[in-house]
C-alpha cells in the first residue's frame, strides 16, 4: 500500500548568498513540482547556510517547529557602521579600530552575552503598523523598533584579522530565536567606539537541523529528495509518546485520549513507526495539537 504521505517532509537547504528565501521557495517548488512549499525562519540574501523547508503536508508542520536555539558563524567588521547593520549597506560612519585590542573585543562580547535586551535592524522584515520596517526604511521613513529580550548563549571569537583601519573578527553565535546577528555587530562596533557591522553570515544550524543534514540547490534540482520524511521530522523536533494501534486509530480521528502526565508536545506514533500527531495534555484530556496522518488519507 502507497504511503499518502510519502512526498511530506522537510527539505533542509543550504542557502546560498544572494538568494531571498523565497526565492528558494520558488525553486524548490519547480524541483518538486508542487506549490505546496514554504520555509521557517527568513535568510537575508546575504546570508548562506541552513534553511528549513516544508513540502507537501510539511508545509502545514512548519507552524509547529518550535525552533528555539539558532547558530551562526559569521565576520563582523570593526571600523564602520552602515545603514543596515551589514555589508550590503552604506557607510554611515567610520572609526580607526587598529588600536582595539581582542581584550576589549572579548570584553565587549561578554556584555553582549546572556538574557539582554536587543534592538533589531531597521531593514529587518518585523512589521510596524501592517508594514515590513525594511519596506519602510526603502521608502525614506526612519524607522526606530523597540528593543526585545534575547538570549545569546554563546558569543565566541574565533579568530581575528586587521585589514588597514579594520578589525575583522570571526566569531560563532548560539542564540534565541528573533536574535539578529548584524545587530550583534551593530552594537559591538558601538561599544567599542569604532562602528561595526556584518560581512558574512552562515547559519549551521535551526533548532535540531543540521548543516549536515542540509541539500544544496544544485544537488536537489538533479537529484529531488527530502532532507527527512514527515515521520523523521516529527520524531526529530519533540519527544517521542508511544501508541498502541487503537490509539494511533483514534489520534487519527482527531480524537482524544486519556492524559498521563506528560509535559509539553509530544509527538505520538505508532506501533509502525509512522508518526501520527502531535499532542499535548491540557486539563483531563491528550489532545492532538497536529494531526500529521489524518484518518482521511
Amino acid at each position: 500500500m502507497t504511503d499518502a504521505l510519502a512526498g511530506s517532509g522537510l527539505v533542509v537547504v543550504d542557502k546560498p548568498a544572494g538568494m531571498t528565501s523565497h526565492d528558494v521557495v520558488a525553486r524548490l517548488r519547480r524541483i518538486f513540482g508542487t506549490r505546496r512549499v514554504g520555509h521557517a525562519g527568513t535568510l537575508d540574501p546575504m546570508a548562506t547556510g541552513v534553511l528549513v523547508a516544508g513540502v507537501e503536508r510539511g508545509t502545514k508542520f512548519l507552524a509547529h517547529l518550535v525552533a528555539t536555539t539558532k547558530s551562526y558563524d559569521a565576520t563582523i567588521r570593526l571600523g564602520a557602521a552602515t545603514t543596515t547593520d551589514d555589508a550590503e549597506g552604506e557607510v554611515v560612519s567610520s572609526g580607526d579600530a587598529t588600536s582595539i585590542r581582542a581584550e576589549q573585543v572579548l570584553a565587549g562580547m561578554a556584555e553582549l552575552t546572556g538574557d539582554i535586551m536587543q534592538r533589531p535592524a531597521s531593514v529587518s522584515a518585523i512589521k510596524i503598523g501592517g508594514r515590513r520596517a525594511h519596506e519602510l526604511v526603502r521608502s525614506g521613513e526612519d524607522v526606530e523598533i523597540p528593543a526585545r529580550p534575547v538570549t545569546i548563549t554563546r558569543f565566541d571569537a574565533r579568530a581575528f584579522r586587521r585589514d588597514g583601519p579594520f578589525l575583522d573578527v570571526d566569531v560563532r553565535v548560539d542564540c534565541s530565536s528573533g536574535t539578529y546577528i548584524r545587530s550583534l555587530a551593530r552594537d559591538l562596533g558601538d561599544a567599542l567606539g569604532v562602528g561595526g557591522h556584518l560581512t558574512t553570515l552562515r547559519r549551521t544550524s535551526v533548532g535540531p537541523f543540521q548543516l549536515d543534514d542540509a541539500l544544496t540547490l544544485d544537488t536537489l534540482t538533479t537529484s529531488p529528495q527530502l532532507s527527512l520524511t514527515l515521520d523523521q521530522a516529527l520524531t526529530r523536533s519533540y519527544p517521542v509518546l508511544e501508541l498502541t494501534a487503537d490509539e494511533a486509530a483514534a489520534l487519527a480521528m482527531g480524537k482524544w485520549l486519556e492524559p498521563r502526565g506528560l509535559d509539553g508536545v509530544h509527538a505520538a506514533v505508532a506501533p509502525d513507526g509512522k508518526a501520527i500527531a502531535l499532542v499535548r495534555e491540557k486539563g483531563t484530556r491528550l489532545s492532538t495539537v497536529f494531526v500529521a496522518r489524518p484518518s482521511t488519507l
